[in-house]
């Protein structure tokens, strides 16, 4: 033993000697600075290490590139300028209506007079009536059927405020039984939900969206210890999640979708790792209108312990009914084991006044991650369902007398109706060779593009006409989400598609005002950080 500790002791003179003879050749100060600038490049390497795993390599080469260019002298002052140009663009026609805008209270009120006032203003909106993509998905006038009855039903409870529950016993009860009664058409009653599905009302989609991500979070930080979450979407799930990636502070995996532009489950599960909190599932995506393969993302959920949202917030008040109907619809409920919660608009096919959607969970133990607590403050114990604390009431009757007015016989024969015009419209599409349908819709969007013709331009000859389609990227198409308002219409647009088809055909390249060079541009951009700069910038000079 002393045999040892002597030869170990002298083992560490002799390498003590050796180091210092080593180390004397250096200056001190470059002794002292080697381990920093070490450590410095260690971190530096794992920074760049990083966002290469997060971004690609391709993108991380592009964006250092674009950065070094604008360092060049005059190169940033150039591509600003440019920039500004889309902007202008972009928001051509708007900035001189806003110079008549009010920026201050009239002296003087204008008493009932400003409901003379609001119907002027309102006079200059666009024709909506049968010509919008989306947008309004009651169909006939404002004034009369279905719209009359829901604008008297949320004139009867403006006033109310849910967040008084003592004193607006009438809103509670409409919000529960709308949440019960939009579980119900998504499975709640089976056995395979487990009989204890709950929810609440929300603002919107992407109010419901927000909360099933915040909630699959913070449940998931309970359950698996999970404290640096991520998140996997396909590329056509809805930017609701993205927002909530920004808000929430998750990872945001987004993977591209397969060959019939649903959710690749095979590319999904090679991005889970011990970090995912969540994967979501669209029935349908919005911008195809193509149900992802719910029951695949359930099993892959369910196997790896995490949570899977269901985005049913165009599918349903659809779906359900179109299953009764015996169109042939996949499974997309809480029937699908794994699926811990689910998000429905009231307010589109569910023919609700705007601001009215319901986000649901598989069970109260989910729920409970969604409400937020609060002990410590001097105004008295508080707790809050969702994002908004006040909530308008009238919204919420409205969605209420919605529903309870149409009925299950109602929104059957709303669903036979846009169906039909849905598969109307495919097949006038496929009757003009020069577009095609992506891939085989299974609702009530459809999405088409071109091989031959720039289909933005086609757009933009359609706008000309006065309707309102969607652009949509990746590839470059367009499309029209189909509700009540087409149904006396869908032979004037299939005649004025064809006829903008055959006007591009003709005569190819941009309009006069179009933005078909804008939307082409922005597709083939490389630097996305700048499409998104213009996107900013537009909306800060917009509202």
């Amino acid at each position: 033993m002393d045999y040892h500790s002597s030869w170990f002791n002298s083992f560490l003179v002799r390498f003590r000697l050796s180091a210092n003879l080593f180390l004397s050749q250096f200056e001190p100060l470059a002794l002292l600075l080697a381990p920093l600038l070490t450590l410095f490049i260690a971190r530096l390497l794992h920074s760049l290490l990083s966002v290469i795993h997060e971004n690609g390599l391709k993108a991380t080469v592009l964006a250092l590139f674009m950065t070094s260019i604008k360092l060049v002298p005059g190169v940033q002052s150039y591509i600003d300028a440019e920039k500004q140009k889309v902007v202008d663009k972009l928001q051509s026609g708007s900035k001189s209506k806003r110079e008549h805008w009010r920026t201050e209270l009239p002296t003087t009120g204008l008493g009932v007079g400003v409901i003379e006032e609001m119907k002027d203003v309102k006079s200059n909106d666009a024709d909506w009536k049968g010509k919008c993509s989306g947008t309004v998905y009651i169909g006939g006038s404002e004034s009369e059927g279905h719209f009359s009855l829901i604008n008297e039903a949320c004139s009867m409870f403006a006033h109310t405020n849910p967040l008084h529950l003592d004193v607006f016993q009438s809103v509670a009860r409409f919000e529960a039984e709308v949440v019960a009664m939009t579980a119900d058409l998504l499975g709640s009653k089976e056995k395979a939900s487990g009989g204890q599905v709950c929810g609440n009302m929300t603002s919107g989609g992407t109010e419901s969206i927000l909360l099933a991500v915040k909630t699959s979070r913070d449940y998931m930080k309970v359950k698996k210890g999970i404290t640096r979450p991520e998140m996997i979407i396909a590329e056509s799930a809805h930017s609701a999640y993205d927002k909530a990636a920004q808000y929430f502070n998750i990872k945001l995996r987004r993977v591209p979708v397969n060959k019939e532009f649903k959710a690749d489950v095979k590319a999904i599960r090679k991005q889970i790792n011990r970090n995912t909190i969540l994967i979501v599932g669209s029935a349908p995506g919005y911008p195809h209108g193509i149900i992802d393969p719910i029951e695949e993302l359930g099993k892959l959920a369910d196997s790896y312990g995490i949570c899977l949202h269901v985005d049913l917030c165009l599918g349903g008040f659809v779906l359900p009914f179109a299953r009764k109907l015996g169109y042939p619809i996949p499974p997309f409920d809480f029937t699908v084991r794994g699926v811990t919660s689910i998000s429905a608009d009231v307010h589109k096919y569910g023919l609700a006044p705007k601001g009215t959607s319901v986000v649901l969970y598989r069970n109260h133990d989910i729920r409970k991650h969604q409400f937020v607590a609060v002990t410590e403050w001097s105004g008295g114990l508080y707790v809050s369902p969702t994002v908004a604390g006040s909530r308008p009431g009238g919204v919420i009757a409205g969605a209420w007398a919605a529903m309870m007015s149409l009925g299950q016989q109602g929104y059957l024969e709303n669903t036979r109706k846009i169906i039909e015009v849905s598969k109307m419209i495919q097949k006038g599409i496929k009757e003009i060779p020069e577009l095609f349908i992506i891939g085989n819709p299974d609702m009530t969007i459809v999405a088409f593009g071109s091989a031959v013709l720039d289909i933005f331009e086609v757009n933009d000859i359609m706008s000309g006409k006065g309707w309102h389609l969607n652009a949509l990227q990746r590839p470059n198409s367009i499309h029209i989400c189909v509700t009540l308002q087409h149904v006396p219409v869908v032979d004037a647009f299939l005649q004025d598609l064809r006829e903008a088809v055959q006007t591009v055909k003709e005569n190819p390249g941009p309009i006069s005002g179009g933005l078909a060079p804008i939307y082409g541009a922005a597709g083939k951009m490389p630097d996305r950080g700048m499409v998104q700069d213009l996107l900013v910038n537009y909306m800060d000079g917009t509202c």
